[in-house]
C-alpha cells in the first residue's frame, strides 16, 4: 500500500481506534475484567468502553504496546506502515528518519516507538539457534567528540571501539 493509500484509508484516530477494536473484539466487546458483553462507548481522546456489568472502564489500547502512550493512534498506524514498507533490500529504519517522517518533535518518542515495534515483530514462538552454532566477533571504531584519534590504545583497550558479537545456526551441509 502507498503512503497515499494508507493516508486515505487512515484519516484520522478514530478510524485507527475502530480497526484496533474490531482487531480486538472481533465478536464484540468483551471487557477483560469480568468478561461482561455489554457496555457503552465513551467518547474520549481514545475511545474508551464502560462494561454494563462491573462499571469498569477499558481503552483500545489496553494490553497494547501502545497503551500509555501520548502520541496519536494514526502516527503509531503510521509507523507501522512505514517499517513495514521499507524495501527488502533496506536494513531497517533509524529512529530520526522515523522521526523525520512522523513530524515527531521529540527523537525520544521516536526511538521508543521504534524499539516497541520491533520488539512486537518478533515471534514468540521462535525457536532457539541449536545444533551447529557459528558464533563470531568484531571491533568497529568508535570515538566520542572527547576521544583524541591520535591516543595510543593498546590491546583490547574499549576506548574508540565498539564490539559486536553474531551468531548463525548452520543446517547439515554447514550454509546458514
Amino acid at each position: 500500500m502507498s503512503r497515499t493509500e494508507f493516508e486515505t484509508r487512515v484519516p484520522d484516530d478514530a478510524v485507527s481506534a475502530r480497526y484496533l477494536a474490531a482487531k480486538s473484539w472481533p465478536g464484540g466487546f468483551i471487557f477483560p475484567c469480568c468478561h461482561g458483553r455489554e457496555g457503552w462507548e465513551i467518547r474520549r481522546e481514545r475511545i474508551t468502553w464502560q462494561c454494563t456489568s462491573c462499571g469498569r472502564q477499558t481503552s483500545v489500547t489496553a494490553g497494547t504496546i501502545i497503551h500509555g502512550s501520548h502520541v496519536s493512534l494514526r502516527l503509531w498506524f503510521m509507523a507501522v506502515h512505514i517499517i513495514t514498507s521499507q524495501s527488502s533490500q533496506s536494513n531497517g529504519i533509524l529512529a530520526l528518519q522515523l522521526q523525520a517522517q512522523l513530524v515527531l518533535r521529540s527523537y525520544k518518542s521516536a526511538w521508543l516507538m521504534l524499539q516497541k515495534l520491533r520488539r512486537a515483530m518478533v515471534n514468540p514462538d521462535r525457536s532457539r539457534l541449536g545444533d551447529l552454532v557459528e558464533v563470531d566477533e568484531s571491533e568497529l571504531p568508535f570515538r566520542s567528540r572527547n576521544d583524541l584519534a591520535d591516543a595510543p590504545r593498546a590491546g583490547r583497550s574499549p576506548v574508540g571501539k565498539m564490539f559486536v558479537a553474531g551468531a548463525v545456526e548452520l543446517c547439515e551441509e554447514g550454509w546458514p
